[in-house]
């Protein structure tokens, strides 16, 4: 695919974007991050930050690695293909699940929609016991399809992974294909995502950013690189619509501009226009909460959301430590990938996520296009300035 025409973030903002990922470093958030900020054209800055690993080896982070993205494998993977399916009139939001998976009408689950899975508001618990993931990956789906619900459907907003596990369900049983080969035959392949899917095991392992060690998954403690550290994932074999992703930096570029371009990115369609439109269009649930079908706009969630970003504005987020957000009304992405888990389980990456994005808005009016031959250098850019930058820190 062809690179994307370079653009040139602000010096001074690049150099703020600097300071918040050390800062993050310096307070234990984080070993380190690759941070990316765009808009539809192109790339206006991409850096790699800190350490990709401390264990059993200290390891720089690199603008390649790969990251293990958690819960945006929802919006990345198991709502694109939902929307897919019902351009093709494969099925529609308000399906009733059971009609597709009828194991799941148990205990009073029959009137439950696809759209309010997509949601969060089908009444499912958030997560169940890992207990109930023991036996194989059907027996562990009939025993999510035979839950009770925790609240009526459509009357509470409650974030479920259970939800997106029984999504990608749906996808697989009305596609005939398995999650993660459909994603990538019609998503990834053709936008030219090469590191992004759910199996690392065929890229480059070393590439890939360890995230805990944990003994939450298999009982025995480990350190967990390469595989999915999701535990409902990684019992469910890898595969899942609630996690279980692997990409880079740039492949979420790509995946990001393509939303800008409302499905399209470089010549490359692989959404409708009208499909990213009811994706991204605002929905206010019970609670104050807003969501743009999978993704966040405004709720207790929402703590990377820029000051400045639009009311069009929708983002998410992964328990590994990563970021995306997307305006469309401001032409701009903000994405921070880390392994904040690392080693310990503890970090935190969502302050950083947001003084990015606050960074990158107050500085989007100034993104310029430039050519290769005239991308400056970091010396470059602040003898252009006079180096009045530096006399002001």
């Amino acid at each position: 695919m062809p690179a994307p025409p370079p653009l040139r973030m602000p010096v001074e903002a690049a150099l703020a974007v600097e300071d918040a990922v050390h800062a993050a470093m310096d307070r234990k958030e984080l070993p380190g991050a690759v941070v990316v900020v765009g808009d539809k054209r192109g790339v206006a800055l991409r850096r790699a930050f800190g350490r990709r690993a401390w264990i059993p080896e200290v390891e720089a982070m690199s603008e390649d690695t790969i990251f293990d993205l958690a819960s945006l494998t929802k919006v990345l993977v198991t709502e694109p293909l939902v929307f897919r399916l019902v351009a093709e009139g494969k099925l529609r939001l308000d399906t009733k699940v059971a009609s597709v998976l009828p194991a799941f009408g148990a205990a009073g689950k029959g009137e439950v929609t696809v759209r309010e899975l997509l949601l969060h508001t089908s009444g499912l618990p958030s997560v169940n016991a890992l207990s109930d993931y023991v036996g194989t990956r059907e027996e562990s789906l009939a025993k999510i399809y035979a839950l009770p619900l925790a609240h009526r459907p459509g009357s509470t907003f409650d974030y479920s992974d259970l939800g997106y596990i029984v999504l990608g369900a749906v996808v697989e049983t009305v596609s005939g294909e398995r999650l993660d080969a459909l994603a990538s035959r019609v998503l990834f392949a053709p936008l030219g995502m090469d590191d992004t899917g759910f199996d690392v095991g065929h890229r480059s392992t070393a590439r890939t950013a360890p995230t805990e060690i944990t003994d939450k998954r298999t009982g025995s403690e480990m350190l967990i690189r390469g595989d999915v550290h999701d535990p409902r994932a990684f019992r469910l074999g890898g595969v899942s619509g609630h996690a279980g992703l692997f990409s880079t930096a740039d492949d979420l570029s790509t995946f990001a501009r393509m939303m800008l371009g409302d499905g399209q990115v470089d010549g490359v369609r692989v959404l409708p226009s009208a499909s990213v439109a009811a994706m991204t269009e605002a929905t206010s649930l019970p609670g104050a909460v807003v969501r743009a079908g999978s993704w966040d706009m405004r709720s207790h969630y929402t703590k990377q959301r820029a000051d400045g970003f639009s009311e069009r504005a929708y983002g998410h987020s992964g328990f590994t430590g990563v970021s995306l957000w997307i305006d469309p009304e401001l032409d701009l992405f903000v994405l921070v990938l880390s392994n904040r888990v690392h080693p310990d389980g503890k970090g935190d990456a969502r302050p950083l996520a947001k003084a990015i994005a606050d960074i990158a808005v107050a500085s989007r009016p100034r993104f310029r296009p430039t050519s290769p031959s005239t991308v400056l250098s970091g010396v470059d850019a602040l003898r252009r300035m006079d180096f009045t930058i530096l006399r002001g820190r």
